[in-house]
Order: structure tokens, then sequence, then C-alpha cells
């Protein structure tokens, strides 16, 4: 867990003596100045996370010093120190970012109350902080959808590592297969749920600001940097990054990205304090990271840093089966959505989904259901109503097949060598590529790889 660092400012030796012994020795970092200016220039170095401001400080008062650092990071917590019980001194420190005062003479079980409640408020903003980047859902392994042998048995192996203190995870596969899915269902699965998800497509920020967004910046680190930012991993303390599209950072990111899982360290964009973290990082990416190291694009230690655990997610072609479960999901999401009363699929427009490749994967389905719970009128959703490429890629299922047909000799044949025969045929044209040879039976991979032991292929 990150380190709590406590900022005291007061002329008094005897109360910043007071201070460091009293919480030095409880784990805290403790840092103390005697006025206004060091107790600032502190802060530009440490950046605490509270501070500990006495009212009547040489040349720069207790109030100027609070105005001063809320300009600098305005979310730091400060709580101002006086001896003379003026209410209306009290009043002005709270209107300038202060949120808590202390008469003195104080007690440090008073000081201890302050601390905790602080700490438990921080957490409560880094949360509110990730709201507001986004909306997030509640999802697990029972959100995802699908009952053939391959998606099962990646659930498994995804739940072992979910409930593991392995702290990084590659996720692979093509764009649209769920990725972002299972990086959620593997953070709220894990002893880290109760802590922050925040996630980042890393081909969406512009390669400065990238950085900026994932470890924060100081005040003036950079043009238009006018105050502190946190990033996402110190935002995250305790619980989960998922990093989108990791193959889409530069080199200099990676160097920094490699850094951080080496040593579980980060430093602010134009800062020279070290930040410890405490945070789990999964990555996910659609692009073949092999072929990027071949071309001097992504690094080959990060690459094999961040695969201590790789899950690659089939594409939806390979796990044809799924679609009518998944189908059924989207209808029934969607007819609440629009107000509908779409209750099922037309069989044989099913048979259309099931024969297509699925380009884009189940968003493409998702899409395709969306579209075609708005256009129909009926309570099933009918051929018309889905788009032309779908209709057009399998419009050749429906032709006759009476070129390829033959007569049954009067002896009869076997249904199970007739069977073996063809799918022997479909693994010598494809070498033996069982996904190829599934697509050319209009079968799943799991459903051939069963007929082939069936037939001892």
């Amino acid at each position: 867990m990150k380190l709590l660092k406590i900022l005291v400012i007061d002329d008094e030796k005897l109360i910043r003596w007071s201070f460091e012994k009293q919480f030095s020795s409880k784990g805290y970092k403790v840092i103390t100045a005697e006025s206004g200016e060091e107790g600032i220039q502190l802060f530009e170095t440490h950046y605490p996370d509270i501070v500990f401001i006495d009212n009547k400080l040489p040349k720069m008062g207790g109030l100027e010093v609070i105005s001063k650092i809320k300009s600098i990071d305005e979310d730091v917590a400060i709580i101002f120190m006086t001896a003379y019980g003026s209410i209306d001194t009290a009043v002005k420190a709270m209107k300038l970012g202060a949120i808590e005062y202390v008469n003195k003479p104080f007690s440090f079980e008073e000081i201890d109350i302050i601390i905790e409640n602080i700490k438990k408020n921080k957490n409560i903003v880094n949360e509110i902080q990730l709201l507001k980047r986004q909306q997030k859902e509640k999802i697990t392994f029972d959100n995802i959808i699908g009952e053939s042998s391959a998606i099962k048995q990646i659930i498994q192996v995804a739940q072992r590592i979910a409930r593991s203190e392995t702290s990084t995870i590659l996720l692979l596969g093509e764009s649209g297969t769920g990725k972002d899915l299972f990086a959620r269902a593997i953070h709220n699965e894990s002893t880290r749920s109760n802590r922050p998800f925040v996630t980042i497509n890393c081909s969406t920020f512009p390669e400065t600001l990238l950085e900026s967004e994932i470890f924060g910046h100081e005040k003036g680190a950079f043009t238009d940097a006018n105050k502190l930012k946190k990033g996402l991993f110190e935002i995250a303390e305790g619980g989960t990054v998922f990093l989108d599209e990791i193959g889409e950072i530069n080199l200099p990111t990676q160097v920094k990205l490699l850094s951080v899982l080496e040593n579980r360290i980060i430093r602010r964009l134009g800062g020279t304090v070290d930040i410890p973290v405490d945070i789990r990082i999964i990555s996910a990416t659609n692009k073949d990271l092999k072929k990027s190291i071949e071309q001097k694009t992504f690094r080959e230690d990060l690459y094999y840093r961040l695969k201590v655990f790789q899950i690659d997610l089939p594409p939806l072609r390979e796990r044809k089966e799924d679609i009518p479960q998944l189908t059924q999901h989207y209808i029934n999401q969607f007819n609440i959505q629009f107000r509908k009363n779409v209750r099922n699929i037309h069989p044989d427009a099913e048979k259309l989904l099931i024969h297509y490749e699925w380009p884009g994967n189940i968003r493409e389905l998702r899409n395709v259901i969306e579209r075609a719970i708005l256009l129909e009128n009926s309570t099933s959703i009918q051929i018309e109503s889905l788009p032309s490429e779908i209709k057009n890629a399998s419009a050749f299922e429906y032709q006759s097949i009476n070129p390829y047909q033959f007569i049954i000799p009067d002896i009869g044949i076997s249904l199970d060598e007739l069977e073996k025969q063809i799918i022997k045929q479909a693994l010598d044209k494809t070498n033996n590529n069982q996904s190829r040879a599934s697509r050319l039976l209009g079968i799943s991979r799991d459903t051939l790889r069963y007929k082939q032991k069936k037939h001892k292929l």
C-alpha cells in the first residue's frame, strides 16, 4: 500500500518534534518545516497527502500558505492549527480549502481521529473520480454468455487467475471478442474487487497525453499543466488498471511501463519523487505482439513481463454454437431498451447468423441484433431485418447441391463412413487447419475435434 505522507508546518520546534515522533512510529512519513516558505518548497518536492499548517508563522501567515498549496494541488487535505481560538480565522481557512481546524493545545488522539477520517475520505474521493470517468458495471463471469467448451475452459482458467495474487495478465484476441468484459470480470472476482477498476484505451490518446493520463504530472511539467494531476496508476491504488490496446503505446512509454511492472513505483511527469503503487495490470490487444517485436515496435522484455498469465479469446466463428444464446441475450436486452416485444429469432434467420463468419465478432453480432430489433415489427426477427452482408454471405448455403449428389448403392452406405470421408477431405483440403476445415463444413471447431476423435482422424 502507498505510504501516507504528512507535512507539518509550524514554527514551534516542540510541535514539529512531537508530530514526527508520534506518527513516524505508526509507519507514516513525516516531513516538517518551520516557515511557510520552507513548507511550500517541501510540498512541491514531496507532495504529501496531509498538511498541518499553523496560523501564526513568520513572514508568510498560515492562510496564505493554504492558498499557495491549494493552487498547487487542490485535492490535498489541509488541517489548520491555531492557538488563538478565532472562529473568524478558522472560517477563512475552511473557505480557502482546509478541511478541518484544531485549537492548540490539542491531543494526538484528536489528530489520530482526523487522520483516519481523511484516509477513509481519500478512498471515497478516488472512487468518485473513477465514476466520473466511466460508469462501472458489476460484471462477473456469470455475465459472459456461452456454453461452448472453448469459452467454458477459458472462463475456468480466468477464474483461477482472478483469485490468484498475480499482478500482470495479458488478454489476446480479435477486436470484439470481449477482452474488456473479461478484464472487468477478473477484477470483480478478485480480492481487489472493492478497490478501483480503471480502464484506458491506449490508442485514443496522443503519445504526450497518454503518459500524463497513466502516470500523472506535476504543476508546470509542460504547457497547460496548471496544477498537479494524479495518474490512473495512482488513482487505482489497491485495484486494477486495464490497459486496452497495449500494442499501440510508443517505445518511451513502454520503457516506463516496464519499470512500473518491475519496481511497482511510478513518477509523475516533471516529478522527482518515487510513488509506490499496489495495482494489478491487465493488458489487452488485437495485435500480434510477436510480429511487433520483430518489427522493433514493441519491446520483447515488456511482452514477457505482461504475459505472466496469457488468455487467448477465440473469435466468434470458432464458437458458433454460442450464437443462439448470445442472440437471445441481446434480443432480451434491446427489447427492454427500445420497449419492443420481439420474443426470438426465426430459425431461417438464425441459420444465416450461424453460417456468417463474423469478422467483427460479438460486437458485430450485438450491433446486428440491435438493428434488427429496431426494424422488426413481428415477434420474431426475420431474414428481412438482417443486413445484406449476412444474407449475401450465406446465400450459398441455400443453393442446390445437385452437382454434388451421388446415387446411393443398392447395398446401402454407412452415414458414419460418409461423414468420415467428408471430414477427411476437408482436413486434406486445408492442410489439417481445423479452423478452416470447420468453416468449410459449417460446424464449430469443437464439433470438428469431436468428430475427428470419433472417427480416429
